[in-house]
């Protein structure tokens, strides 16, 4: 084989055409949604092995995504500056290699550190594989096509996670749901190398790298979600508590000053006059606090209250692999019957019903919770679809890593959020420790009311979250929103 015909070409003409690149961008994207989840169905295991009280496991399911939404605009950044397809290499690479450093944890303080380690690695995939995408096609058509595909593999690797989780437990340790990370990492990486193009000078930007902003994004997402967990640890009048608010606040003001006068800053403000990208990000952040708190909630119900195996209760979220994949069709004819503002409506309206029927159906079959859960679904990936279209589109052509990177920054911090809301909630309304071994009556009982006052509160907050970001999008049917936004004025 010749050079030139290991030489990727600048766009394609065609999905199939495209398929090296695009399977290798999905495989990325996919293994980092999957590792998002992976380890929530064997939670139950992990704590019964390494030992840890509810706050520990909600740790080791929040370390990741608080980290990885801490560090997406900075890492969308670098890639501005850097190269794109260069920065996702070198994430693929750190993620592989740190996935073996699960064969070392002895205990949750560990496995924490390292789940953090891991979502820095993921940092430095996420935004841009979603860029890259967008990049490898010149046709608008060919784009959101390209772009679903990328949102239906990422969020049924979300979601399938525990089912693949649920089926390696059975099997085998729950080491290795972290080290079969390694080889897709280096399949992953061997696809991008030889079928996504290396970015043009002309693609990238000149501005120096906002290391101030950056640390301060990092430092204000960290606190904000921590302040959640301290609130139940520490109590919400304690010292600790009020001085994580107070600082998680600081750190917001500091950084939006920052950005407002650096020269070249790490996330253009100007950006956020656009009504897509404020909606985009706002509905974003309501999707991922509803989809992380149901699958957190829903762990535990199934394997402690319920006393399902892992495998079982993996098993029991097919609804929502299934519905996430094949609900394309829905949200594609919803786009080009409404355009975004509408068909998101919707979807924000189908979310909020998912979630107050969840609210009923923990009480009631598998079977009731099952339908909550494609309701919920539905509008789950009309929603995500929808912004992430749109948000990408909105960016200017040198902007559209940092485009990715504050799409997926909206979902990380919704991810953290609420995984924290859910463990707060549970350890406030039902117990702070989880018992080993079969739950008594007693216990299910205040759990399954813990998770209906639950799921309430979901439904307003998530609802009134998705619904106000959907009203500030426009009625494009299609990626491109808005031109690039003017300079601001002297």
């Amino acid at each position: 084989m010749s050079a030139a015909s290991l030489t990727a070409p600048r766009t394609y003409s065609s999905l199939k055409a495209a398929w090296i690149p695009l399977a290798a961008l999905c495989l990325a994207f996919f293994v980092e949604m999957v590792d998002n989840t992976l380890l929530s169905i064997a939670l139950p295991t992990i704590g019964r092995d390494l030992g840890g009280d509810t706050t520990s496991l909600q740790w080791i399911a929040g370390a990741y995504s608080l980290t990885f939404g801490g560090l997406l605009l900075t890492a969308g950044s670098i890639a501005d500056r850097f190269g794109r397809r260069r920065v996702l290499q070198i994430g693929l690479a750190l993620f592989g290699f740190l996935s073996l450093g699960v064969l070392f944890v002895t205990a949750t303080s560990e496995l924490i550190a390292l789940r953090a380690a891991l979502g820095i690695a993921a940092a430095a995939m996420a935004p841009i594989t979603n860029s890259l995408v967008f990049r490898l096609f010149d046709d608008d058509m060919l784009r959101m096509r390209a772009i679903t595909i990328m949102m239906v593999v990422g969020m049924s690797g979300f979601v399938v996670g525990p089912l693949i989780g649920g089926t390696m437990l059975t099997h085998l340790p729950w080491q290795w749901l972290l080290l079969i990370n390694a080889p897709i990492a280096l399949i992953a990486s061997i696809g991008v190398h030889f079928g996504v193009p290396a970015d043009t000078p002309e693609g990238l930007t000149n501005d120096r790298l906002d290391l101030p902003g950056a640390a301060l994004s990092i430092l204000s997402i960290g606190l904000a979600c921590y302040a959640l967990t301290s609130g139940v640890q520490h109590g919400w009048a304690s010292p600790v508590t009020i001085a994580v608010v107070l600082s998680a606040a600081a750190s917001i003001v500091l950084f939006i000053a920052r950005e407002r006068r650096a020269a070249s800053p790490m996330l253009d403000l100007r950006l956020f006059r656009s009504g897509t990208v404020r909606g985009a990000a706002l509905a974003q952040i309501g999707t991922s606090i509803a989809m992380t708190g149901v699958m957190f909630a829903l762990v535990l119900h199934f394997q402690y209250a319920w006393g399902w195996s892992p495998m079982i209760a993996g098993l029991a979220n097919l609804p929502l692999i299934l519905t996430m994949i094949f609900a394309t069709p829905v949200t594609e004819a919803l786009i080009r019957r409404f355009g975004h503002r509408i068909a998101c409506l919707i979807g924000a309206g189908l979310l909020a019903s998912g979630l107050g029927a969840m609210a009923w159906a923990v009480t009631q079959t598998y079977l009731a919770i099952a339908i909550a859960m494609v309701i919920l679904t539905v509008g789950l990936r009309t929603v995500m679809t929808i912004c992430a279209v749109a948000l990408v589109g909105a960016m200017p052509e040198d902007r559209t890593s940092m485009g990715a990177a504050l799409n997926d920054t909206a979902q990380g911090v919704g991810s953290s959020v609420g995984t924290a809301f859910v463990g707060t909630l549970i350890a406030v309304l039902v117990t702070a420790v989880l018992p080993d071994g079969a739950w008594g009556p007693e216990l299910v009982a205040t759990y399954f009311h813990g998770e209906q006052v639950l799921f309430i509160v979901l439904t307003i907050a998530v609802g009134l979250i998705a619904g106000i970001g959907a009203l500030t999008l426009t009625d494009a049917h299609t990626t491109d929103e808005h031109p690039s936004p003017e300079p601001a004025a002297a």
